[in-house]
């Protein structure tokens, strides 16, 4: 069975950084674009950031450049999204998401239709 495990969301103040964990399984995990998304209260889902486990590329929206920071760690087949410089419009629920990307070259961002989705985990930030 295909697994995305999230973790690693909670409660912060503004300025303050937390590493979000995303371990995958159940599928070739080099095969895949793993990334984040995020939906807040009354707001629509966006795609924050996602990675390419077989050339590394990676892709950022444009709200979290600078301050965000995603690597893949491919022999545990986990991703991780470092959030520094935190801000209150951050809040949301994170959902870890996997699309095929192949093994050739690949650019994001992720399709909004990802094949496999994680469940989510809800990071807070307070002003």
């Amino acid at each position: 069975d295909v697994q995305l495990q999230a973790s690693g969301g909670g409660l912060v103040q503004a300025g303050g950084s937390l590493r979000l964990s995303c371990a995958a399984s159940g599928f070739t995990f080099d095969d895949y674009a793993i990334g984040w998304f995020r939906q807040a209260p009354g707001k629509e889902r966006e795609g924050v950031s996602c990675i390419s486990s077989s050339d590394g590329s990676t892709y950022y929206a444009d709200s979290v450049k600078g301050r965000f920071t995603i690597s893949s760690d491919n022999a545990k087949n986990t991703v991780y999204l470092q959030m520094n410089s935190l801000k209150p419009e951050d809040t949301a629920v994170y959902y870890c998401a996997a699309d095929w990307s192949g093994s050739g070259s690949w650019s994001g961002p992720m399709d909004p239709d990802p094949d496999y989705w994680g469940q989510g985990t809800l990071v807070t930030v307070s002003s």
